[in-house]
């Protein structure tokens, strides 16, 4: 029966060509963000400026126990450890690496921004001197790209903005380093490197120098040693490139979940599609199966039959997708990287895995469609077979009917569990939820589409006569046909309307949240890096100034209570280690604070935001079992333990909460040690133009000092959005486009395998003209009925996640989104439909006796 089903091929090309294309693009889909996936465990990040060196030792990133949660400001460590590390075997030196944010104010082009370091970690690239000597005091050797983009000159003078605060530098020299390295980067003398960090005695990073040909193995175990215990990691190979950015360590695992989601869905629309064109190019051969049966042909001989075929062709095209699946994976790692969601620095790590995932994926699914279409031309007799595939009518068995309910009472739990979410999190529910219900109404589509055939048939034999009442008589004696048509169009309708809704709903309830809790008028920031915390008296200070505020945002953990001691006669027993509870901060002026922020104390007072304290948002209060007046054991974002004092809690936006704590606890543990911004509320009838005037005067003392509206702010909140955004259309893109493939696909099967009916009809004297106008209404048909379950599919999903998000039922949008959608699926069908038919139509009657089914 093998060699039967490979000699059969050649006379089903287009059910064939349509299985090849599904399994193609859905496996190549698979095996890309199955590298993706795997690049994301690896997190392999090749050094640039720490290449010279053998081993890195930097701050470990990772909340203490745990690997999943992060810091997200560097750890730096004492550059005291240096000493000990020369001390050991094989160690020839070790240089510490410091670095820090500054901007050029005159010299070159005015407002570039530079990232500085110590003039001895030039080694570490290493950087050579290309024109000029080192740099001594008062000097600075520069990137000589930077100096050829800006025309800077050795000799020349440059006058920097660092740490607030103006200096003029003589260039030295010009340096040329890696290749990819910063090209905005200038080095200092090592001193003067140190005082701009604001942290005398920490560095980002020491560089370790070992002795030609020693065993890197024992000398990094050795270094460990020497470092003991601590917050401290020792890199080697291309992890060193994590101490260049530790965002490496905590957006890898964020790549893990963007592979996780974008291999999920895809692979979730692979199985759907898949079976989908498996299925209904098995059900235009239930004539050529029933006729099988009636000459001897076993269940199990026709069972092989068709399986050879389609693990045939399954082999072929999941072959062929190995080739462009790892290309998808770096398109998709360089898409993501270029939008600023994860590191450029990460690079792509994929191995046999991937491919063998997605090769499986593609095959059991075709092989599980195959199967089913099997099984259901061969459990009926010969004389039952003959006259079912004649009308195609079967749909109902009890496994479908099982396999429905489940997915539909997972689409139920799943839509319970996202209206019930925080805001920002249901859309990791909701996405699956939309798999589950689209799944669901698969499997019930005969019966769905029957339903709306019937309700649509009046009024389709009113407006069209005699080609509506052929159309849907057409759909009536072919629900399976007509229902193999249906479903990719609610699969592409019904998922573009979901996961694009659910970006602009996640937006708008950000953009609330942001705009509910802002007061204040204008904003002062800083482009060299950030303001000193001083700064906010003298902003309060100023005439027309009502208030003022620091601001600055990071994130803490609040730790949690230690295991309770196993009981007597329980010590074998390990005790489930509690996990921390992650915790957006913000350091505020408890002065400025209610007049420049939606802030209220829900018990408490705010106004005691001084010293080692805290204000938890009450949710979070509640659930620590923290009350007023009691010592919060918290880790701020560099890692730093402390005891805070709760002197209040406020109410925030679930899912939008944020703890208060006051600026200048929390500066110190930020990366620059610097406000980002400050901001101002106008007094009462107060010119703000004027007032900005006052304020932008403050440059004198302070450079790069800079002062806008509260929009300013908006646009910055905007474009945090957009990457999130950004993401979530390139997973639309990549999702509905490939089940747009399946609608086209599918359509093209559907209407070449009735050659032989609109023969019949053009024998009979029908003419082209009213042939295409009987598929033109057909496609409408189909149209309507995808559409229309689509749009269900988007309404169970959407939903639950506005009620979550908005707090209301109806999702945010723009209603021509839901015109646009609509209008492209309608479209689509028709072009593809038609053009189909046209193609069939172009013989003469005569000429198509002949034609196979």
């Amino acid at each position: 029966m093998f060699r039967l089903a490979l000699k059969t091929l050649r006379f089903h090309k287009g059910g064939f060509i349509a299985t090849f294309i599904a399994l193609f693009f859905g496996a190549a889909i698979v095996v890309g963000c199955g590298g993706l996936f795997e690049t994301g465990l690896h997190r392999a990040a090749p050094p640039e400026r720490l290449a010279a060196a053998q081993v890195v030792v930097t701050g470990d990133q990772r909340y203490p126990g745990t690997r999943r949660d992060m810091f997200p400001e560097r750890i730096r460590v004492d550059t005291a450890l240096a000493a000990r590390i020369e001390a050991v075997p094989g160690v020839t030196r070790a240089v510490p690496d410091v670095s820090f944010p500054a901007a050029v104010l005159a010299g070159g082009r005015p407002g570039a921004q530079l990232t500085g370091h110590g003039w001895s970690s030039a080694a570490l690239a290493p950087y050579r001197i290309d024109e000029g000597r080192a740099p001594a005091a008062g000097e600075i050797a520069v990137d000589a790209r930077f100096a050829r983009e800006h025309g800077v000159r050795v000799g020349q003078d440059l006058r920097l903005a660092v740490r607030g605060e103006a200096a003029a530098h003589r260039v030295s020299a010009l340096v040329s380093g890696p290749g990819g390295g910063e090209a905005a980067t200038v080095f200092l003398p090592d001193t003067e490197a140190a005082e701009a960090t604001g942290r005398p005695g920490l560095a980002d990073s020491l560089g370790v120098f070992t002795e030609p040909g020693t065993p890197l193995g024992p000398v990094e175990r050795a270094v460990k040693e020497a470092v003991g215990d601590g917050p401290v990691q020792v890199l080697t190979g291309d992890e060193r490139g994590w101490a260049e950015n530790p965002d490496v360590i905590a957006e890898g695992s964020k790549l893990v979940t963007l592979a996780s989601v974008f291999g999920g869905l895809s692979a979730a629309v692979t199985v759907f599609v898949v079976s989908s064109t498996v299925g209904l190019s098995l059900n235009q051969r239930q004539r050529e199966s029933a006729l099988l049966r009636a000459i001897g042909a076993t269940p199990a001989q026709l069972r092989r039959m068709v399986l050879g075929e389609t693990l045939f062709i399954a082999v072929f095209a999941t072959a062929l997708a190995c080739f462009p699946g790892p290309a998808i994976g770096r398109w998709l790692l360089d898409a993501f990287a270029g939008a600023g969601v994860v590191p450029e620095t990460i690079a792509f790590r994929a191995g046999l895995v991937p491919m063998a995932v997605g090769v499986a994926t593609a095959l059991l699914t075709a092989l599980g469609a195959a199967f089913l279409g099997a099984r259901a031309a061969t459990r009926t007799r010969p004389t039952e077979a003959l006259a079912e595939a004649t009308l195609q009518q079967r749909w109902f068995s009890t496994p479908r009917l099982v396999f429905a309910l489940l997915f539909l009472g997972g689409g139920t739990a799943l839509a319970l569990v996202t209206a019930n979410m925080a805001g920002p999190s249901a859309g990791s529910t909701a996405t699956p939820a939309a798999m589950l219900w689209t799944a669901g109404f698969g499997l019930l589509g005969p019966g769905l589409a029957k339903a709306i055939t019937a309700v649509l048939r009046g009024p389709l034999r009113a407006l069209t006569g005699l080609a509506g009442s052929l159309a849907s008589l057409n759909a009536k004696a072919r629900t399976s046909r007509f229902a193999g048509a249906v479903m990719p169009v609610m699969l592409a309708s019904g998922l573009a309307i979901s996961l694009i809704y659910l970006q602009t709903t996640q937006s708008s309830g950000a953009e609330r949240a942001f705009e509910e809790n802002l007061r204040a008028d204008l904003v002062v920031t800083s482009a060299s890096g950030g303001l000193p915390l001083e700064l906010v008296d003298t902003v309060a200070r100023q005439p027309g100034v009502e208030a003022a505020s620091a601001q600055v945002s990071t994130l803490g953990y609040i730790d949690p209570p230690a295991p309770a001691r196993p009981a007597p006669g329980d010590e074998g027993d390990e005790p489930d280690e509690p996990e921390p509870t992650e915790v957006p901060l913000q350091g505020v002026t408890p002065a400025g604070l209610e007049s420049t922020t939606a802030f209220r104390a829900a018990e408490g007072d705010l106004t005691r935001l001084t010293g080692d304290t805290v204000a938890l948002p009450t949710a979070f209060a509640e659930a620590s079992g923290h009350t007023l007046g009691d010592k919060v054991p918290m880790r701020l974002g560099d890692g730093t333990a402390v005891e805070l004092t709760l002197v209040a809690t406020v109410d925030g936006r679930r899912g939008y909460e944020t703890a208060l704590l006051p600026a200048a606890l929390l500066v110190p543990h930020t990366d620059t040690g610097l406000l980002p911004q400050i901001l101002v509320k106008a007094e009462p009838g107060a010119d703000r133009a004027e007032l900005a005037g006052t304020l932008s005067a403050l440059a004198a003392g302070h450079p790069g000092l800079r002062v806008a509206d509260r929009a300013a702010l908006a646009v910055v909140q905007a474009e945090a959005d957009d990457t999130q955004t950004w993401m979530s259309y390139l997973l639309l893109g990549m999702v509905v486009g490939y089940a747009t493939i399946a609608l086209v696909n599918t359509q093209v099967i559907s209407v070449t395998e009735r050659r032989r009916e609109f023969m019949l009809q053009r024998l009979i004297g029908s003419t082209r003209r009213q042939v295409l106008q009987m598929m033109t209404v057909e496609a409408l048909l189909v149209a309507v009925a995808g559409i229309v379950l689509g749009v269900l599919v988007a309404a169970l999903t959407l939903v639950p996640l506005s009620i979550s998000v908005l707090g209301s039922p109806v999702p945010d949008g723009s209603p021509w989104i839901l015109a646009g959608v609509v209008g492209a699926a309608l479209a689509l069908t028709l072009a593809t439909t038609l053009l189909s038919a046209r193609l069939v139509l172009r013989g003469k009657p005569g000429e198509m006796a002949g034609v196979r089914e």
